[in-house]
C-alpha cells in the first residue's frame, strides 16, 4: 500500500539555546512554542534530541526506520539528507559559515552545511549580513574577529523584504538580522562556526563560544551573491534554488494532480492553508505547519494558494 501524507509536529530551539528568538512563529502562524525565546521550530528534523514527529509521536528516525526506502526514497535513510526550520530572529544571529561535506566529514565526523533561506517576514529596515566586503583576505577576517566588534567593519549588509530567496552555500558568512522570520531548507547537520556574536552576554556574563580558527579555514571570503531569482517551471510552480543537494520551489495558486516521486520524498510547508486529497483521505495542512510526502505515496490533488516544497536533488 502507498503510504499517506504525514503531518508532522516540530521540535523547538529556544530559550538560551537561541537567546535572539521570540514570538513571532505564535504571532505569524499560531504556533504553541515553549518560550518567549523560540527562534527555530524544526519542522522536518533528524537531528538527535531535537527530532520532529508525527501525530502519533513516533520521532522522523522511527518512521524511517518503520517505512525504509518506501518513505524516503532509494539511499535517502541513513543519513536522512534534509533539515527543515522555520526561524524567528527577534535580535539578529551570530556571525558564523559552514564548513563543506568534505572538511566537516574529515575534522567533526558529520554533514556539512549549504542552506538557503526564503524570507516570510522582514520588518522595515531589516538587513541580512551576506559575505564580507570585497577585497577582505583571510587574515585580516582573522585580526578583525580576533578583536570582536571589529569585524563588523568588513561585514557585508543587505537589506531585505518578504518573498526574497538568499542561498548560503559552505563558506559564505551570513547572519540573520533582527525583525526576520524565514523558512531554512538545510543539509541535516547542526555544525556551526562562529566568528562573531556582537558581544553578547548572558544573564551570567557569559559569552557564546566562537570558532575563529575553523571558521578561517572553512571561509569563502569571494562569496557575495545576490537574492535567487525565481524560474517558473509548471503552473503555480517556481523554482528558487536547485543545489547539489535540495532543490526548492514555491507554489502559488497551484491546484494540480501531483504523481508520487519513487526517487525521493518531498517536504510541503503551508504558508496559506493547503488541502491535499487522494483515492481515500484528505489532509488540510494549516499555515505554518509541514507535510512529508513519500517517495511511495499515493497519487495526490494538491490546492495551495501559497506554499513552499523542498526534496533532494537527484
Amino acid at each position: 500500500m502507498p503510504i499517506a501524507p504525514i503531518l508532522m509536529s516540530p521540535a523547538y530551539r529556544c530559550g538560551s539555546a537561541t537567546p535572539w528568538g521570540g514570538e513571532g512563529l505564535r504571532m505569524m502562524f499560531g504556533k504553541d512554542i515553549p518560550d518567549e525565546r523560540t527562534g527555530e521550530s524544526l519542522e522536518v528534523s533528524a537531528i538527535p534530541g531535537l527530532e520532529s514527529r508525527d501525530s502519533e509521536g513516533s520521532t522522523l528516525t522511527a518512521l524511517i526506520s518503520g517505512y525504509g526506502e518506501k518513505l524516503t526514497g532509494p539511499g535517502f535513510c541513513r543519513p536522512f539528507p534534509l533539515l527543515l526550520k522555520l526561524l524567528d530572529a527577534k535580535d539578529k544571529l551570530s556571525v558564523q559559515v559552514h564548513a563543506d561535506d568534505n572538511y566537516a566529514a574529515q575534522v567533526e565526523g558529520k554533514l556539512g552545511k549549504t542552506e538557503a533561506w526564503h524570507i516570510l517576514f522582514a520588518a522595515p529596515g531589516a538587513e541580512l549580513v551576506y559575505g564580507i566586503k570585497e577585497g577582505t583576505d583571510k587574515e585580516t577576517l582573522r585580526a578583525a574577529s580576533e578583536n570582536g566588534a571589529a569585524v563588523e567593519g568588513l561585514l557585508r549588509k543587505v537589506k531585505v523584504k518578504a518573498g526574497q530567496t538568499y542561498y548560503i552555500p559552505a563558506g559564505t558568512v551570513h547572519a540573520i538580522g533582527a525583525g526576520i522570520i524565514l523558512y531554512e531548507i538545510q543539509e541535516s547537520s547542526d555544525l556551526t562556526y562562529r566568528f562573531y556574536d556582537w558581544d553578547r552576554q548572558d544573564a551570567q556574563g557569559n559569552k557564546r563560544p566562537l570558532h575563529i580558527q575553523k571558521a578561517v579555514d572553512v571561509v569563502d571570503v569571494h562569496s557575495q551573491r545576490q537574492p535567487e531569482k525565481e524560474i517558473p517551471i509548471g503552473p503555480g510552480r517556481f523554482r528558487l534554488v536547485e543545489d547539489p543537494h535540495f532543490t526548492l520551489e514555491r507554489l502559488c495558486a497551484f491546484d494540480a494532480d501531483v504523481a508520487p516521486d519513487p526517487r525521493r520524498f518531498r517536504i510541503l510547508t503551508a504558508i496559506r492553508e493547503c488541502i491535499l486529497t487522494w483515492e481515500d483521505g484528505s489532509l488540510t495542512v494549516p499555515p505554518g505547519r509541514t507535510v512529508l510526502l513519500p517517495a511511495d505515496g499515493y497519487p495526490l490533488h494538491i490546492k495551495a494558494p501559497s506554499a513552499l516544497v523542498s526534496y533532494p536533488t537527484i
